[in-house]
Order: structure tokens, then sequence, then C-alpha cells
């Protein structure tokens, strides 16, 4: 391999891992002024998804499918930065599978329901319509790999001897779980439980990627 060509494998390299570091803060400045914005939502009540719906809804559909496409795309960036170590194969594999989670919840949109948008019904939905259920399939295919994603990262911190990160990446799983738990649980204010967990892990996959990007 010639300098140069070494030289462009870098630079790529850190380009793809620039893109997962950004998707986290993408979503969280997203998801934090919709919920501040938008009349009617309540994030103790209503799901981050349910933003995508109503006349605003393309913005929250936007945000999914842009922050799935950077999940992907840092996915390469994460195999080269971790290939021949612990954890090289599955944590790109399941950040890929996140971002493809995340590309299907903006394909596939939640059904209005609980007074949102302004003008829905109040309570639950009595049916879903087959979008709101694929939805619902991929969102939580995107939250099991999610979680995987920071065990498979706390073997790799534990492998380097980081201690402190493995453990900050086997509790970004917890998060998410947790968070998942207590909301199919119909636990009081779940949707904030679980955007709370899901974005945690989220903002610590996109911390290694950063870590990762300064190595290279």
């Amino acid at each position: 391999m010639t300098a140069t060509t070494l030289s462009a494998t870098r630079i790529s390299t850190r380009t793809l891992l620039t893109a997962a570091a950004a998707a986290a803060p993408i979503w969280t400045v997203m998801n934090l002024v919709q919920t501040l914005t938008r009349e009617g939502y309540d994030i103790t009540r209503h799901p981050l998804s349910q933003l995508s719906t109503g006349s605003p809804g393309w913005i929250q559909i936007t945000d999914f499918l842009l922050v799935g496409t950077l999940y992907i795309t840092g996915s390469f960036g994460l195999r080269r930065a971790l290939h021949g170590r612990p954890g090289g194969t599955w944590a790109p594999r399941l950040v890929m599978g996140y971002g493809l989670g995340m590309l299907a919840s903006g394909v596939f949109v939640m059904d209005p329901g609980d007074g949102f948008p302004v003008g829905t019904p109040a309570g639950v939905p009595t049916t879903m319509s087959w979008h709101s259920i694929m939805h619902m399939v991929s969102g939580s295919l995107s939250f099991i790999a999610l979680a995987a994603t920071g065990f498979v990262l706390g073997r790799y911190f534990s492998r380097i001897g980081a201690r402190a990160a493995a453990i900050a990446s086997r509790l970004a799983g917890v998060a998410v779980i947790a968070g998942a738990g207590w909301a199919i649980s119909g636990g009081r204010m779940g949707s904030l439980t679980l955007a709370i967990g899901v974005t945690l892990a989220m903002i610590w996959v996109s911390l290694v990627a950063a870590h990762l990007r300064k190595s290279h």
C-alpha cells in the first residue's frame, strides 16, 4: 500500500466515523426543538415517533431518515476502526441494524393517538394501521440492536483495559432495555423514560465513534 493510498483510507475512515459521531447530537437537538414547539405534544404521554404525524410531521420523518443514514454510514467506519479487535465484527453490524431500523421507522409512520396531533381523540387507538404496525416492529428491532451494541462495546473496552468506558457501554445497553421495558409495561411517563434511555445510548455510540475518529 502506498503512502497516498494509506492517507486516503485514513481520511475516508475519519469521514465515516464523523457521520456516526454527528448522529446523536442531530437527533437530540431536533427532538428537543420539536418537543418544545409542537402544539399539543407531551413527551410524558406521546412517544417521539408521534412527532412524525400531522402536517409538520415531515420534520421528524426527515430526522429518522437522516440519523438512520448517518449511523449506517458510520457503521462502515466502525468496521474499519475495530477490524481485528474484540467486538469488531458485531458492533458495526448492530449499529448498521439500528440505522436500518431508524430508516424503516421514518418510512412507516406511527398513527396519531392520545390527543396528538391536536384534534385526535384522547386515549390509545383501538386499531392500528399496517404502517403503524411496521413502525412498531422496526422500532423494536432497532432498540434490540442499540442495546446489544452497548454490551458488545462493553466487551471491546473491557478487553483493552478501559474499565470506565466498558461500564458506560453496558449502562447504555441497560438504559435502552430499562426505558423500553418501562414503556411497554405501561409505566408512568413511559414515553419519556424510553426517549431518555434510547437517547443516552445513541449519545454513547456517537461518543465512541468520535473517540475512534481521533485515533485515525
